[in-house]
């Protein structure tokens, strides 16, 4: 697959992250665990799409500067790559955790042991 046919790629990467999505979905624990981490490690996918939305803030700059597009497709698309940005970064945080569960148990040979659920943003 060439760069010829850009649109074909966009809907080629979709299938495989939608193929990738439905085998997380019935993965044993520590293959998703293990997918997620790199996913969500610094390079992986997430990391990638961040770029992709930046790249695409920066092309939609220079045409609302121009005037083709209105500012606040900008702004959006900016918002977008700096609130994956953090995001990104926070969940960046947590793939050794995921990486660790990702080993076997008796390898580990610690018992898994259940911590309370914990939601938190950071602004």
């Amino acid at each position: 697959m060439t760069l010829n046919d850009p649109l074909s790629l966009v809907r080629q990467i979709t299938q495989e992250i939608d193929r990738l999505t439905t085998h997380l979905d019935s993965a044993p624990p520590a293959e998703a665990a293990q997918l997620l981490a790199h996913v969500l490690a610094p390079e992986g996918v997430l990391d990638k799409v961040t770029a992709l939305m930046a790249s695409g803030s920066r092309f939609a700059q220079d045409r609302a500067t121009a005037g083709a597009l209105p500012a606040e497709v900008w702004l959006a698309l900016g918002r977008a790559s700096n609130d994956l940005d953090a995001v990104s970064g926070d969940l960046a945080e947590h793939t050794e955790d995921l990486h660790r569960i990702a080993r076997p148990a008796a390898v580990i040979g610690i018992p898994p042991v259940a911590s309370p659920l914990v939601a938190r943003r950071h602004r």
